[in-house]
């Protein structure tokens, strides 16, 4: 079974938690937003920086929409 990360790839994860944990971890464009506090973000930011270094990490899943019913009428 083949690597899903790169070894790079887990370590820029891994000092994205660091960050996170010590309390510098910003989210949002040039850090910008607040302090990430959820640990499942900080995964994701360093999955993140991980890409734009160019490391072997696969492509970001395709966010799936809620399809809005539509509202029926009732006629009595």
């Amino acid at each position: 079974m083949a690597r899903k990360y790169s070894k790079s790839a887990s370590k820029d994860v891994e000092s994205a938690v660091k960050r996170q944990k010590k309390g510098t971890l910003k989210s949002g464009k040039g850090g910008k937003g607040g302090t990430v506090k959820s640990r499942k973000q900080a995964i994701a930011i360093g999955l993140s920086e991980a890409r734009k270094a160019g490391a072997k990490v696969p492509k970001k899943a395709a966010k799936t929409t809620k399809r809005k019913t539509a509202k029926r009428k009732s006629t009595r």
